[in-house]
């Protein structure tokens, strides 16, 4: 199967909660996706598919898109970058600000996690607005890295991340999207 009926059953494994953080929001939950040893699998496995090219590192942006970067970064015979929130790192950093709807967040990476000219595939759960992704690509090219495409479990394509991070040249695959939220 090819196109979105391929990932029918993917999108039978994310749970929809309404009204959370807040009315109005539809929240995607992918905990059950991956409570399915065959969803979780499947996921991982499409998404490995979808990579262009040889990688170096896969990025996973802080929490849940460490787990597809883990998963991810095996079959591709990659590393893993972790980009966390500013402050739960250990040694040196650098880091990358970023506006939220209500203020500025951090996010940061090891300053000697990547040797520039590394292949980095950038990796999360969902994509919405864009605005971590973005920090996150822009703190990749900072260290060196080489970014030219991001995978997603979800994309929210309503909210203009995806082609927020496509205007900027990136190479965007999502597996599953729910368009109006």
């Amino acid at each position: 199967m090819a196109g979105p009926e391929r990932n029918a059953d993917l999108r039978a494994l994310i749970r929809t909660i309404p009204d959370f953080p807040k009315p109005g929001i539809a929240f995607r939950d992918i905990t059950t996706l991956l409570l399915s040893p065959a969803g979780l699998a499947a996921c991982v496995e499409r998404m490995a598919e979808a990579v262009d090219g040889p990688l170096d590192l896969v990025a996973g942006i802080e929490a849940r898109g460490f787990l597809f970067a883990a998963a991810l970064a095996i079959p591709l015979r990659a590393g893993v970058l972790l980009i966390r929130k500013d402050g739960k790192l250990p040694g040196a950093t650098i880091a990358e600000d970023y506006a939220l709807e209500y203020g500025q967040d951090r996010i940061a990476i090891h300053a000697d996690a990547l040797v520039p000219g590394a292949r980095v595939l950038l990796v999360d759960d969902l994509i919405a607005t864009g605005g971590t992704a973005r920090a996150a690509l822009r703190l990749l090219r900072k260290a060196g890295g080489v970014v030219t495409q991001a995978q997603f479990v979800v994309d929210l394509p309503d909210l203009g991340g995806a082609d927020r991070l496509r205007d900027e040249g990136i190479a965007v695959h999502a597996l599953v999207d729910f368009p109006g939220d």
